[in-house]
């Protein structure tokens, strides 16, 4: 299961929500190059130096990895626990890749609830201006390549509701899974 959309529209947040509410999801760490936000208490990303990001490359140590906005980012081969489903918060060109490798990977596009509460976000994070600016810019070409790429769409204005919404999605989801001949 992959959570992307546009930064500041609260995947973080939301891939926390669903692992504190669903026993059977886990949280693949990313690892990034960026520096670590003011904001962040750190576990949010595994951050490295570049050198050890492109060695880990090297060695395919990650199932997906991309270049965004002269960082490097990645997802490394997930190693769950036997019976738990893989969740993944990342960014679209990550999905692209993902979706080429596992086939039934299931892609929630989240969406923010305007572009003036989502520019409202990156600024409460304490991104720099610049960095707003260029987030705001990509966000319909982030959006549209989501929408292609998306099972399901979600609107983050209220995390309950997101967060209960995409519960409701993955326990049909299971359900299918359990019981195939209930598909519609």
């Amino acid at each position: 299961m992959v959570l992307i959309g546009p930064g500041g529209v609260g995947k973080g947040t939301l891939a926390q929500r669903l692992i504190d509410a669903d026993e059977q999801l886990w949280l693949s760490q990313s690892w990034t190059t960026r520096t670590r936000r003011d904001t962040e208490d750190g576990n949010e990303y595994h951050f490295v130096d570049r050198p050890t990001f492109e060695r880990a490359v090297a060695d395919e140590k990650f199932l997906e990895w991309a270049e965004f906005n002269e960082n490097l980012y990645g997802t490394p081969v997930p190693d769950a626990p036997v019976g738990r489903d893989v969740l993944l918060e990342i960014e679209v060109q990550g999905a692209e890749q993902v979706r080429q490798k596992v086939s039934d990977t299931v892609v929630f596009l989240i969406m923010p609830p305007s572009l003036e509460e989502l520019e409202e976000r990156l600024r409460a994070r304490g991104d720099h201006e610049e960095h707003v600016k260029f987030r705001l810019s990509s966000t319909p070409r982030e959006l549209a390549r989501g929408r292609e790429l998306a099972s399901y769409e979600v609107v983050n204005d209220d995390l309950g509701t997101a967060t209960g919404e995409i519960l409701s999605i993955l326990e049909e989801l299971r359900q299918r899974r359990r019981d195939p001949s209930k598909k519609d």
